[in-house]
C-alpha cells in the first residue's frame, strides 16, 4: 500500500490536481483536516472508503490510522489544505512513516499564496521592481521560529514578503515592516483565497490593519508586503522582448 500526502489546495473543491483526484479515488482510506479540506473532495472518495477527520486528532493518533492502514494493505490519500511544501506538517509525518516502514508519496496541490495572487490579479514577480517572494510566519503560540527569521530580519531585504498564519497579529506584522517597507507600501490581505466567501483588502502597510480589523478576519488569510503588489511602470520582461535572439538557448 502506500499513503498519498496530497495538496488539496486552498479552498475550492475544483483547484485540486489531476493526480490529485485520481489518486483520492483510487484510496480506500482518506485522512483529511475538515477545518480546512472541502468537502466536495470527499465525494471523489470510492464507495465504502473509510473517512477520518483530523481535525481533533494528534500526530501519534494520525500516525496510527495510516500505519494501521499499511498493516492491512489499504491505500490511504491524506488530504493537506494548499500544498504539502510549505506550512504543512508533513515533515513530521513523513518521518514517523520512514521509521515505520510505510511507503509514500507526495502529490502537490495549488498553494494559498498562489490563490491569494490569482485574486489580487498580481504577478508577484515584477522586472526592475521585485524578483523575490519569502513565505514566512510569525512567532506567537506556534512553534518558535529559528534565529535569523524574524519580520525585521526578512525585512531588511525589501523582497515581497508573504505571510501565513498572521491574520491575527497584523499590528505587529505592520509594526516590524514599517521600517523597512515604509507607510506607503502596498500591502493585501486574502483570506479564504478562490472561496464563495473569499475576502480581498488592499491597502498599504500603513492601513492594511484598520482594514483587517474591519473585516474582522483573524484566520485563514494570507498577507502581502511589497513594492511588486502596486507595480505598473516598469521594463517589459526579457522573456517575450523583440530584442532577444530566439535562436540562442
Amino acid at each position: 500500500m502506500t499513503v498519498y500526502f496530497i495538496g488539496a489546495g486552498p479552498g475550492a473543491a475544483d483547484l485540486i490536481t489531476v493526480r490529485g483526484a485520481r489518486r483520492i479515488a483510487s484510496c480506500q482510506v482518506c485522512l483529511y483536516a475538515g477545518s480546512l479540506v472541502p468537502r466536495e473532495l470527499l465525494a471523489e472518495c470510492p464507495d465504502g472508503a473509510q473517512l477520518v477527520d483530523t481535525a481533533q486528532l494528534n500526530l501519534d493518533e494520525i500516525t496510527a490510522h495510516l500505519v494501521r492502514a499499511h498493516e492491512q494493505g489499504l491505500d490511504v490519500a491524506r488530504l493537506h489544505s494548499g500544498d504539502p511544501s510549505v506550512f504543512s506538517a508533513v515533515a513530521e509525518q513523513m518521518r514517523r512513516l520512514d521509521a515505520a516502514g510505510v511507503p509514500y508519496e507526495v502529490v502537490p496541490g495549488v498553494p494559498a499564496f498562489a490563490a491569494a495572487a490569482a485574486a489580487l490579479k498580481r504577478e508577484l514577480t515584477v522586472p526592475t521592481v521585485g524578483q523575490t517572494v519569502i513565505l514566512t510566519r510569525v512567532a506567537q503560540r506556534a512553534t518558535a521560529m529559528p534565529e535569523g527569521e524574524d519580520l525585521a530580519t526578512l525585512g531588511r531585504s525589501g523582497a515581497l514578503l508573504v505571510l501565513h498564519l498572521a491574520a491575527g497579529y497584523v499590528d505587529r506584522v505592520v509594526e516590524e515592516l514599517l521600517p523597512h517597507y515604509g507607510a506607503d507600501c502596498p500591502a493585501a490581505v486574502v483570506a479564504l483565497a478562490s472561496r464563495p466567501d473569499e475576502v480581498i483588502l488592499r491597502g498599504t502597510l500603513e492601513s492594511i490593519a484598520g482594514q483587517v480589523k474591519e473585516a474582522g478576519i483573524v484566520r485563514t488569510a494570507v498577507i502581502m508586503v511589497g513594492r511588486t503588489l502596486g507595480a505598473s511602470q516598469f521594463r517589459d520582461s526579457h522573456l517575450y522582448s523583440a530584442d532577444r535572439d530566439r535562436h540562442i538557448c
